[in-house]
C-alpha cells in the first residue's frame, strides 16, 4: 500500500505555467458549437437521411465576456419543475451557500457555490424578492450571468409561520426518539430545513 502510494505521488504534477493557460469556460468564444463528430458517423452510415437534432443544436452562444462591468446582473434562477426567473437584469443577489451569505454584483469573479437552506434575495432598484431555498447550486459566470439552480425553492411571503413551527416541533421529537440512523439522518434534515425556515421568518 505504502509503495503505490509512493508511486502515484512520484507522478509528475502539470507545472503551474500549464495550468494558467487553461481558460475559464465564460472566457471561450461564444460561438455556436455543433456536434460535428456525430454528425460525421451519422453521415457515414445513413448517408440519405438527415441527421437528427442533438443537444448541442439547441443551445444558444454563450454570451462573451464585456470589455467593462455592465450595470446589470442577468439572473436564470430555475427549479426542477419551473422557471422562476429567466434572463432577468438585476442589480445584485445575495444567496445562502454552505460558506456564508454570498453577495453577487455585476462583474463577479466566476464562482460556483453550494447553497444551503436558507434565504435568497433578488435586488432590483427599491424592490426585493426573497425566496426559500432548500439547497441547490449557484453558477457565477465571468460575463456577469448567474445560474441559480434549486431543488424547491417557495417566495418567502407565501411561507406559513404556523406550519413551519409545527413541522419543526414534529421533527425534533422524531430526532429526540430516532433509533436507526437513517432516522436520525432525516429527522436532522428535517431540523435543518424548518430552523432555516423559522430563522428566516422570523429574522
Amino acid at each position: 500500500m505504502f509503495r503505490r502510494a509512493t508511486g502515484l505521488l512520484a507522478r509528475p504534477i502539470i507545472s503551474s505555467a500549464r495550468a494558467r493557460t487553461r481558460p475559464f469556460s465564460t472566457d471561450l468564444p461564444a460561438t455556436e458549437t455543433g456536434d460535428s463528430n456525430f454528425i460525421e458517423a451519422w453521415k457515414k452510415v445513413i448517408p440519405n437521411i438527415d441527421p437528427p437534432k442533438t443537444p448541442l443544436s439547441f443551445m444558444k452562444p454563450r454570451p462573451a465576456t464585456p470589455s467593462s462591468i455592465p450595470t446589470k446582473l442577468t439572473v436564470n434562477f430555475v427549479l426542477p419543475y419551473a422557471s422562476e426567473l429567466a434572463s432577468k437584469e438585476v442589480d445584485m443577489i445575495i444567496i445562502p451557500a454552505t460558506t456564508g451569505l454570498m453577495g453577487v454584483l455585476p462583474g463577479h469573479v466566476a464562482t460556483i457555490a453550494e447553497l444551503k437552506p436558507g434565504v435568497m434575495s433578488v435586488h432590483e432598484g427599491n424592490d426585493t424578492t426573497k425566496y426559500f431555498v432548500s439547497s441547490g447550486f449557484a453558477f457565477i459566470h465571468a460575463n456577469s450571468f448567474a445560474d441559480v439552480i434549486a431543488v424547491e425553492a417557495v417566495p418567502l411571503d407565501h411561507i406559513d409561520q404556523s406550519l413551519v413551527q409545527k413541522g419543526l416541533a414534529e421533527f425534533t421529537q422524531k430526532l429526540s426518539s430516532a433509533s436507526t440512523d437513517l432516522e436520525k439522518a432525516e429527522a436532522q434534515i428535517g431540523v435543518d430545513v424548518h430552523s432555516a425556515l423559522n430563522a428566516a421568518l422570523t429574522g
